[in-house]
């Protein structure tokens, strides 16, 4: 089965399990893709400083809900606390923040498709990257004709021998319908600020809407900021902060990109990070290397109580057999890169596909020192190149929205930084983009 052109746009470039899909598509409606966060909780405080609340939306991208949350509450969004971003099409259940708000307050707001409940104080907020992992609850329908539960009981049972999934970064990541996140954050390790900006607001895609397509266009053509900012619908409000920037400096390319959110710029380089771990563990896979076990040359990442560490371990002839049955036992994970200022390479045969795939993208590690924005230099880090799907189960139903074909219904849970879609996309093998 071909991987999709979308897909090896953002470095996905193989399959790793060998059987065929069962097609199917995801998300028909948004709460076919259920998603609630396994989180620590705040301990609760009589009168502490921060109020925490279970949120639950359908349907909202993550930066918008906490803006429209931040709005209602006439605060800043930088006291609007959560664990991690979401999918927009997606009914999801996270842990939220709210410095200095009320329980009275944040009880009384009321958003179209959001729930906010369990609501106490603590003096302890919810920080990026705290959460612990996610629990889905994911519907598949439209299967291909004559699917039977052998398949996916086949597929899964050779996830299972393989010690798990590749790693990868979903398509999620970079933007489903407009894959441009990682071109954004390449732009911007480059200094090419003015690409990074028109990447965003222009670079009109297929598959976007018609009017956020005829406008994004329109803009490419004449470079007409005002025009822009008054004909850019409400929706891409992101869009419009740069462009209010630009009719008043249309030079100023850096103090627009600043318009925007500090996470959401951060995501930027992380996309772009990303997509060249995607890259280097297409071609890990390629090239017939295991994921779940350390060859000479591989930096391994020890997991103690369930959190991977940073610093790693070089494996050498003399601690490769060690450091393997740590990896069986779960205690130890193969890491891939994530390129940055201060990035290690792997040695041997695997950092050979490293080096390979960094020279080809000509970067060099001082880029993602970031002068003219220092908050989103990217020092780099390593990731586990192979995800565990936990608590798995599945049945096949009837589909009751069309009553033709069947649909699959799958439970399990991920750690925290693993994409569902990673997982789904070994199961269903689709042919178009659009069905994740």
């Amino acid at each position: 089965m071909k991987v999709l052109e979308s897909e090896k746009s953002v470095g996905v470039e193989v399959f790793f399990t060998p059987f065929g899909g069962i097609g199917g598509k995801l998300r028909t409606i948004p709460k076919d893709f259920t998603v609630k966060e396994i989180s620590s909780y705040p301990s609760k405080t009589k009168d502490g400083r921060f109020t925490i609340a279970e949120v639950t939306s359908t349907n909202w991208e993550t930066n918008l809900l906490v803006r429209e949350l931040s709005n209602r509450l006439h605060v800043s969004r930088n006291r609007v606390g959560f664990g991690g971003t979401k999918d927009k099409r997606a009914k999801t259940t996270r842990l939220m923040s709210f410095d200095g708000i009320s329980i009275e307050n944040l009880s009384r707001m009321k958003i179209k498709d959001v729930d906010i409940e369990n609501i106490y104080y603590s003096n302890r907020s919810v920080k990026i990257g705290g959460l612990i992992g996610n629990r889905f609850e994911i519907v598949v329908r439209n299967l291909e004709n004559g699917i039977e539960p052998k398949r996916i009981k086949d597929i899964y049972s050779y996830v299972v021998e393989a010690g798990g999934f590749p790693n990868f970064y979903g398509i999620q990541r970079f933007g489903v319908i407009r894959p441009i996140t990682h071109v954004v954050g390449k732009f911007i390790v480059k200094d090419e600020f003015e690409k990074a900006v028109m990447s965003y607001i222009g670079n009109p895609v297929k598959g976007e809407d018609e009017e956020s397509y005829s406008v994004r266009s329109e803009l490419e053509e004449t470079r007409d900021f005002p025009k822009a900012l008054k004909s850019y619908p409400i929706h891409l409000g992101f869009e419009k902060a740069i462009l209010n920037k630009l009719v008043t400096d249309s030079e100023d390319f850096i103090g627009a990109l600043k318009e925007l959110p500090r996470n959401l710029l951060t995501m930027f380089v992380y996309a772009y990070q990303s997509f060249l771990f995607n890259r280097i563990l297409s071609e890990r896979i390629k090239q017939g290397f295991p994921l779940n076990e350390a060859v000479v040359g591989d930096v391994v990442l020890p997991i103690r109580k369930n959190i991977v560490e940073e610093t790693g371990i070089p494996i050498r002839r003399n601690n490769v057999k060690k450091v393997n049955k740590q990896i069986l036992r779960g205690k130890a994970a193969v890491s891939g890169i994530l390129f940055g200022s201060d990035t290690v390479f792997s040695d041997g045969e695997i950092g050979e596909i490293e080096h390979r795939v960094i020279d080809k993208e000509k970067i060099d590690p001082r880029d993602f020192i970031i002068p003219d924005i220092p908050r989103i230099s990217s020092k780099g880090s390593r990731r586990p190149i192979v995800a565990h799907a936990k608590n798995f189960d599945f049945k096949l139903v009837d589909n009751e929205l069309t009553g033709n074909r069947s649909a699959l219904v799958l439970k399990f849970e991920l750690s925290k930084g693993c994409y569902a879609t990673s997982l789904l996309r070994e199961f269903m093998k689709t042919n178009d983009i659009k069905n994740y």
